[in-house]
């Protein structure tokens, strides 16, 4: 086969990405802008029927994440295939054939799984040609997951409190209660009940690899609130991530690409998504091969003591 021959090569996405990861989306929203009871500042798609001043918006939303893609190019008689990562943080990768013809196999004993580091381009095989073919054809798909899947959690002393030291907030959530967290990326959640606007902070250090900042809205109506959730997401130093979720209205003081230390600040709580309440929803998590899994948390307590969170408990914020 010549260098000029043509190759149809037919590409299917099939993308798995972390939980919360809000979709590219542009809509026309209002929002009601109104002061608490304790004076702090509420913003909701709901109009408040009590008598409050009350500022009315009109919105562009708007989030875009980072993207993940895998791309081909004929080189002569070979196909490269390319993993872009925009994450600033790894991606573990699955690419699977779905029909090839006039094409070589990937080896057998090939796993056709990658981790793309950060911010970087990565081929990932060459497949070559076949001369006598004159139609050939490729058709693939390809999956994706942040993180990778070689981390193992390294908590040391353990989590601060995600808010400023000396104050307490009652726990409404943590394992083995599972009223919501039932799911593998959230059986060791831990909600917090706190007031909209309290200050959030770092539980630990680490880079800011995924935010979603411009949502208001939230509810108990899980197909129109389960993913309008403010959030942060925080790679560690040991490969595994927290999330910091249901965050205030364009409150986030951190991008991706950000390195935060424990105990800074980066949003206010809120009230977004799917929730019942106000609260801060906290979880360590691992990419456990194309899956989310969320691990146990451990909070510093005391004079070098460990708290380990349970529902109906009080967590303190120690320095």
């Amino acid at each position: 086969m010549g260098r000029n021959a043509t190759v149809a090569i037919r590409l299917i996405l099939s993308i798995s990405v972390l939980a919360l990861l809000s979709v590219n989306y542009t809509s026309a929203e209002t929002m009601y802008k109104f002061r608490g009871e304790n004076g702090e500042w509420t913003y909701t798609d709901r109009k408040p029927t009590d008598e409050k001043k009350i500022e009315v918006l009109e919105l562009e939303t708007s989030f875009i994440e980072p993207e993940f893609s895998v791309t081909h190019e004929v080189l002569g008689t070979t196909i490269e295939f390319v993993a872009h990562n925009e994450f600033h943080a790894p991606v573990e990768v699955r690419l699977k054939f779905v029909e090839i013809t006039g094409v070589s196999y990937p080896h057998p004993d090939q796993a056709l799984r990658w981790v793309i580091d950060p911010r970087s381009d990565q081929l990932l095989l060459n497949l070559e040609v076949l001369q006598e073919v004159d139609a050939p054809l490729v058709e693939y798909q390809f999956e994706y997951m942040p993180g990778d899947p070689t981390a193992v959690h390294q908590a040391g002393a353990g989590y601060q409190a995600p808010f400023s030291a000396g104050r307490n907030f009652p726990i409404t959530q943590a394992y083995p209660e599972a009223a919501t967290h039932q799911t593998l990326d959230s059986v060791y959640a831990v909600d917090v009940a706190m007031p909209v606007g309290t200050d959030i902070l770092a539980a630990r250090g680490g880079i800011v690899f995924d935010v979603a900042s411009d949502n208001f809205r939230g509810g108990l109506d899980l197909s129109r609130d389960g993913e309008t959730a403010n959030i942060i997401r925080i790679l560690h130093d040991d490969g595994t991530f927290s999330l910091y979720a249901h965050l205030n209205w364009n409150s986030i003081r951190v991008k991706p690409g950000d390195r935060v230390r424990a105990g800074q600040y980066i949003a206010d709580s809120g009230n977004t998504g799917f929730t019942s309440g106000p609260h801060l929803h906290f979880s360590v998590q691992k990419n456990s091969g194309l899956t989310v899994q969320s691990l146990p948390v451990i909070f510093k307590g005391p004079n070098s003591t460990s708290v380990v969170p349970a529902t109906g408990d009080a967590l303190t914020a120690y320095p």
